[in-house]
């Protein structure tokens, strides 16, 4: 597995890129957005410019990590970023995860790059699954990832904290024998094997 090649890719509305530590000014702008903040991180958390900065640089260097940034292709706006984690090589599996801001949201954007991430990570990576956990009243980023074929698996009762809060966290996963089948677009899969 080579997690150190940082790859660019493109599709119809959105292109994945590597970070570069300037990056870290537009990052620091989309995790002020309240949903972002909601669904995203501790409400404690204190992520200063300079702390992203460093974070950010680094991210290239990762060897056991894919970290891209999602811009908007007509503009070459950052909106956002996809994220493979958490890699086990003994079970070819990682975890996913990604951050939209809202100059990225309801344009599609978000979509594809969560296809073009997977599909890179099953296609090129040989990965055999893909995992990601989402606090279950997420429904925006619920409907994107059910898009490109997660399915649920179960649902961790009141396994995360927002405040005073105790929630849900629903777990996702794709597998590679899925994928080979639908390629991220498991309606248009589904509506084909019923025409024949």
């Amino acid at each position: 597995m080579n997690f150190s090649v940082k790859p660019v890719l493109t599709g119809e509305r959105s292109l994945l890129r590597p970070f570069t530590e300037d990056d870290a000014t537009r990052i620091a702008e989309i995790i002020e957005d309240p949903e972002v903040i909601r669904f995203t991180f501790e409400p404690s958390t204190v992520l200063t410019e300079e702390r992203l900065r460093s974070w950010y640089a680094s991210r290239n260097a990762q060897t056991d990590r894919l970290d891209l940034a999602v811009t908007d292709r007509a503009t070459g706006e950052l909106v956002g970023e996809v994220v493979l984690y958490e890699w086990d090589p003994d079970a070819r599996s990682c975890t996913f995860r990604t951050l939209v801001g809202p100059r990225g949201r309801g344009r599609g954007l978000g979509t594809e790059a969560t296809r073009l991430i997977v599909g890179y990570g099953f296609e090129q990576l040989g990965l055999n699954r893909i995992q990601l956990e989402l606090f279950s009243d997420n429904h925006r980023a619920r409907r994107v990832y059910e898009k490109v074929g997660f399915v649920e698996e179960g649902v961790r009762r009141q396994a995360l904290v927002r405040g005073e809060d105790l929630l849900d966290e629903t777990v996702m996963a794709v597998l590679a024998q899925d994928w080979a089948v639908h390629r991220g677009h498991p309606d248009i899969a589904a509506v084909s094997s019923t025409v024949r």
